[in-house]
Formats: structure tokens, C-alpha cells, sequence
């Protein structure tokens, strides 16, 4: 009997020793900043390998300290060792669709891996399947298609990148070039230029109602409310891919709502919209201008429901708004805008033509009318006419760095300071539209916002989901401006701490979970396994991970917590509050100053005609969006540039097609 009980205390320690080893061999304990796909590659696993093995709803909720498991065997021998039975991992849900022969490669996107399976006939890259991809809706998956199309069109991987989606367009070359080194072909084969087609000299006439230049939020308002005004239209785009600014923004949206703001016990007129806009731009926008946005906001709002596009019930306060009055759309970022006027130009696409990758020139000016456009593609030259007016809407110069240096007059030099902006903003319409004699206003009003990535400039990766509920601390960990202020105010204070750099700090209220989503479509886990965000369970742990000092933020936020137990001002003047940040998990986000929205521009009227220097209207000449000036004076407020697209673009569109 001692015997027997003996064989199996012996039995049970050469299990859990073997156990105790597969698990050391097999497992991989999550780091602060890992992400699935590099853990995959270092074990020479794909991340979908360890997303099924894991059970991994998405490839980015990894969190530092989590276990994983490396490969499926290991789960299924524990599994028998215990005496239990769990079925074999199942091979990931796009291997069935696999073909034999395929070859498989991955390349780092925006938001992870992309991964490819290319198939192949002899040496012809007769395929590109995209197996995974996590990219910006509307700009990384429109560059992935366009990317893979050229390879196999070229029968090259040594095809331009397409502009505005740069990274995602080297990760699908990434991947493509990994997948054709498994094939044992000579991957030089595959690293030539195309040639050029040469289709210099070629002439390409196009007649329309009206011709738009600019295929943004604003440009395409203005299509979509031309055509419902009778008139059939031509779209100009000089990058690759409609939807320009808008497409990447926050999408935040200023309107006066009742139905909204009511049951939410918002207080709000469009009396008091009017004031915080012209006050908010010291008083430099035109009355009558500003007047015109703040009245349309919202009807303009209920046309783009009108024609599908949803809006979220809740209603809050985006930086530099000053007031509770914004609107989130339910797409992420500026997809939704985008989408609904796309919608509606596919389902009428015999009246309302896009030609992409076409870049405008040159206004063409007739007897004091503008009357058409001239234009450059890769299929040629392009004269556009149209019979009743062209509208320009090519946004702001935000990513033109020499004419920002030109310009700038108010803040420190501009030249290595990164924008939100995509690359085509680079203020080409305003040139075009002077040298047919429209006046340019307020060009010297460039407005730079706090909240940059320190990497990209751009605006994702920001932590804050509004206003009331996040405190902005210093290197020291201390407050240093009223977060609720102007955009300018926060960002000159912002310049002058050290190393123009911050922190944003806030709790589990603006992050109920860890699959909560910021304003960009990325979730707090994802940010944090990417090492864009901090998460720690007390104040005093996340200032040791962010290295600042923890007595200062524990009292930034204590002092933060009083004011909103007292309702403010505080010692800041802040006056805007909600929620105390003193509920564990908290986080931080570092920022930046960028550059973010030009203010000056095309001079028009309430009608969206564009002024000469005289202050006369230019016939057959009409302006919407960031290319104009004239609104919101030196400072723009947060959420009222989407409106400010499509307010205009939409008037724009009436009047052009009228001949107005």
C-alpha cells in the first residue's frame, strides 16, 4: 500500500514537472509596449496563431503581465496531462480559404500587421489576398487595395506609396515582398520602377454643370447638393482617394440641438453659438459669415441624416469648443461624412463623375467668368468646362511648411513642427483662385492645436474623450493651463513647458473597459500594448511609468477634484467639469503641439461666391471649406470646422448649380 501511494506522489511530481515545462518553454509573459505581432514574429508564429491559440477577441487587447500561450500543442498535451479534454486550437478563420500554394507574408501597418497571402503561376504574381488588416477606414484599406492592385498590374513591388497613407502602404509592400522571398524566386525580378505611361500631350475634355476642385468633406457636400439642385457634376481630386482632412478628423460636429441638449440639461441658444465663435476669434471672422454657420449647423446636420448618415445621442465638449454642443457620428473618425456623400454620389454616378489622382492647375476665365478648369493626370491633360460654376474646395495649407513659414507671424517658428493635416493640404486652390482675382483674407491665422502625437503630429493616439473629465500635466507632473480654454491659449502655455511636451491624465470614467474606444477608433488596451498610453492602478504608479514626479500629480488631481466638488473657476479659470478623476485604472497620453487649421483663405459671402480684392462677387466662381477665410477669425473652435465644411459646401453646391 506505502508502495502504491509512493509510485503515485511520483507519478504526479514527473507530471507537474512536465507540465511545469511545457508552460516555461511555451508561454510568453506580456511586456509594457509589446504587440501581438512582434511577440509572433520572435517566436516564429503568426499573431493569427496566437490570437486563436489565446482566444483573442483582437489582436491588439494584450496588457503587460498577460500569459500566452505560444502554440497549440502545448495546450492540448497540459490539457490530457491534467486528465481533462479540450478540443485542438482551430487554425485560423482565413487559412480555409487559403489555396494551396499560397504564400503568406506580413508587414507593420498603422494598427499592426498586415498579412498577405500571395498566389502565384510560374513567376506571374497572379493574387494578392488580404488576410488581416487594421487600418484607418477610408485611407490605409483604400491604399492596401490600390497598392495590391498595382503589384500585380506591374508585376512589381517597387510601385509608389499612396500619399496620405504611407505607412500602410509600405506594410502591404512589407508583406507582399516577405511572401515572394518564400517562393525562391529572385526577388530583384520584382524591384523594378514601373515605367511611366506616357500620356504627355494626350487631351482630355470634359463638360459638366458644375466642376468641383477638391474631393474632401467640403468638396463633396457641394457635389451632393449641386446634383440636388438639377445640375450634373465633375469632381476634381488630386490625391489618390477622396475625403481629404475630413476623412482623418475626430469628426466632431458644433451644432445647437435641442432634442439632444435638452434631456441632457444643456443650456444652449444660437445666440450664445454666435458669441463663443466671434469672441472665440477675437472678433476678426465676418459677422454676417459666422452668423451663417452657427444658424445652418444644424439643419445642415439633419441634411446629412436625411441622407443616412447617424449621429450619436450623447453630446459633448471636443477641445476648445467651450460649450457642450458637439456631435459624434456613429462611423469612426470622418469615414461617416464621407461614406453618406459617397453613397449618395455611387447611387448617381451616370450625373456626378470623380476623377482621381487629377490635379487643378489653373482656373480658365473667359469675359470675367469663370468657366472651367484645367487640370494635369496621369492620363493627360485635362480641360474640365463648366456651363455654370466651378467650386473650389482643395482645404487649407496646414501641410505646406514653406507657405505656414510665410505666414506665421504669432508663434515660434513652424518649420519642424509636425500637423494633423493629410499631405495634400497644401493650399494649392488659394493660388488658382487669386490669379483669377479673388482676394485672399487672414492667411497669417494658422491655428496649432496641443495635442499632436509626439511621433506623427497627427491626432491619434489621443487619450481624451472630452473636455470635463481630463487634467493636462507638465514633465513635473503639474498643471500648467485652464483645459478648457482656447486651443491657442493651451497651446502657447503648452510651448513654453519644458520641451512644449504633456501629459493628458484621466480615469476609468472616460474608459469604463479596456475595449473603450477614443475619438479616433482605437481602443485604450490597444494603445496601451502600443506604448502610446499608460495605464496604472494607482496615481502614483502611472507618474513612476511616465516619469513625472508622483507628489505633483497626486496634488494636480487633487486640486482638480476639488474644483469639480466646488464647480470652479479654479485657480486655472477652468470652468468646464464633470467627473473627479478618482476611479483606478487611470491613464496618460503624452501630446504635443501640431499644426492643425488654417483660418485664412478665399474671401465669399454668405452665399459661397467668391470676392475680388473690391469686394465684388467673381461670376462662375465659388469657394467652401478650410480654402475660405472670413469665419472664424483668428481662432477656430473645436467642432465647428465640419460644420463650417458642410455648411458651405452645401451652399456652394445650391448656388453653383443655379448659376448664382
Amino acid at each position: 500500500m506505502r508502495k502504491k501511494a509512493m509510485s503515485l506522489l511520483l507519478i504526479a511530481v514527473l507530471v507537474f514537472a512536465n507540465i511545469t515545462a511545457v508552460f516555461a518553454d511555451s508561454t510568453y509573459t506580456v511586456k509594457t509596449g509589446d504587440v501581438l505581432w512582434k511577440i509572433a514574429e520572435a517566436n516564429q508564429l503568426t499573431w493569427q496563431q496566437l490570437a486563436e491559440v489565446n482566444q483573442l477577441k483582437s489582436p491588439h487587447l494584450i496588457y503587460p503581465g498577460q500569459i500566452l500561450k505560444l502554440d497549440g500543442t502545448t495546450a492540448e498535451a497540459v490539457s490530457s496531462a491534467s486528465g481533462t479534454t479540450k478540443a485542438a486550437p482551430k487554425a485560423p478563420a482565413t487559412a480555409a480559404s487559403l489555396k494551396r500554394g499560397d504564400l503568406t507574408g506580413e508587414g507593420k501597418g498603422v494598427h499592426g500587421n498586415i498579412q498577405v497571402a500571395v498566389t502565384m503561376e510560374g513567376k506571374a504574381i497572379k493574387g494578392i489576398q488580404i488576410l488581416w488588416q487594421d487600418e484607418t477606414p477610408g485611407v490605409g484599406d483604400i491604399a492596401i487595395k490600390q497598392i495590391s492592385d498595382e503589384i500585380i498590374k506591374h508585376q512589381s513591388v517597387a510601385v509608389d506609396t499612396v500619399a496620405g497613407a504611407t505607412i500602410s502602404s509600405k506594410g502591404i509592400l512589407a508583406a507582399v515582398t516577405q511572401a515572394l522571398g518564400k517562393a525562391g524566386v529572385n526577388l530583384a525580378d520584382y524591384q523594378k520602377k514601373p515605367q511611366k505611361s506616357a500620356a504627355a500631350g494626350t487631351l482630355i475634355e470634359k463638360q459638366a454643370d458644375v466642376v468641383i476642385v477638391g474631393g474632401g468633406g467640403a468638396g463633396l457636400a457641394a457635389a451632393v447638393s449641386a446634383h440636388q439642385n438639377g445640375a450634373k457634376v465633375l469632381v476634381l481630386e488630386k490625391m489618390p482617394k477622396v475625403g481629404g482632412n475630413t476623412i482623418i478628423s475626430g469628426a466632431a460636429f458644433n451644432a445647437v440641438d435641442p432634442k439632444r441638449q435638452v434631456p441632457l440639461g444643456i443650456e444652449d441658444s444660437i445666440e450664445k453659438h454666435y458669441t463663443q465663435t466671434i469672441e472665440g476669434g477675437d472678433k476678426l471672422g465676418k459677422p454676417e459669415m459666422v452668423r451663417t454657420l452657427v444658424e445652418k449647423a444644424y439643419p445642415t446636420l439633419e441634411w446629412l441624416e436625411s441622407l443616412g448618415m447617424k449621429f450619436k445621442a450623447d453630446i459633448f465638449t471636443v477641445l476648445g469648443a467651450l460649450w457642450p454642443r458637439t456631435h459624434k457620428p456613429v462611423e469612426p473618425l470622418g469615414t461617416g461624412y464621407i461614406n453618406t456623400h459617397m453613397n449618395y454620389i455611387k447611387a448617381h454616378s451616370n450625373d456626378i463623375e470623380i476623377m482621381l489622382n487629377t490635379k487643378a492647375t489653373e482656373l480658365i476665365v473667359e469675359d470675367g467668368r469663370v468657366v472651367g478648369v484645367k487640370a494635369e493626370s496621369a492620363d493627360g491633360s485635362v480641360t474640365a468646362r463648366a456651363s455654370k460654376g466651378v467650386v473650389v474646395a482643395t482645404g487649407g495649407f496646414g501641410a505646406n511648411i514653406e507657405m505656414r513659414d510665410k505666414y506665421n507671424k504669432k508663434w515660434p517658428a513652424l518649420t519642424t513642427i509636425k500637423t494633423t493635416n493629410h499631405p495634400g493640404a497644401t493650399g494649392d486652390g488659394l493660388f488658382m483662385a487669386e490669379k483669377a482675382g479673388a482676394n485672399l483674407i487672414g492667411l497669417e491665422e494658422i491655428q496649432l492645436l496641443p495635442m499632436g502625437d509626439p511621433v506623427t503630429g497627427s491626432l491619434s493616439g489621443n487619450i481624451e474623450q472630452g473636455v470635463e473629465n481630463r487634467i493636462f500635466v507638465n514633465k513635473d507632473g503639474n498643471r500648467f493651463v485652464d483645459e478648457g480654454a482656447r486651443r491657442d491659449v493651451m497651446t502657447k502655455a503648452l510651448f513654453e513647458q519644458k520641451d512644449s511636451f504633456m501629459w493628458v491624465i484621466l480615469d476609468k470614467h472616460s474608459y469604463p473597459t479596456g475595449s473603450t474606444k477614443n475619438n479616433f477608433n482605437e481602443t485604450i488596451d490597444q494603445l496601451i500594448a502600443e506604448g502610446r498610453a499608460f495605464k496604472g492602478d494607482t496615481l502614483e504608479d502611472l507618474a513612476k511609468q511616465i516619469g513625472v514626479s508622483p507628489e505633483n500629480l497626486v496634488k494636480a488631481v487633487a486640486e482638480f477634484n476639488t474644483a469639480v466638488e466646488k464647480g470652479g473657476p479654479d485657480a486655472y479659470g477652468r470652468t468646464l467639469f464633470a467627473d473627479k478623476i478618482d476611479t483606478a485604472p487611470f491613464y496618460a497620453g503624452a501630446r504635443v503641439p501640431t499644426v492643425h487649421h488654417t483660418m485664412g483663405g478665399i474671401e465669399i459671402n454668405t452665399s459661397a461666391q467668391v470676392l475680388d480684392k473690391a469686394g465684388k462677387i467673381i461670376p462662375g466662381l465659388y469657394a467652401a471649406g478650410e480654402t475660405t477665410g472670413g469665419i472664424h477669425g483668428s481662432n477656430r473652435l473645436g467642432g465647428n470646422a465640419l460644420p463650417d465644411t458642410q455648411v458651405f459646401g452645401k451652399i456652394a453646391g445650391e448656388s453653383a448649380a443655379s448659376g448664382k
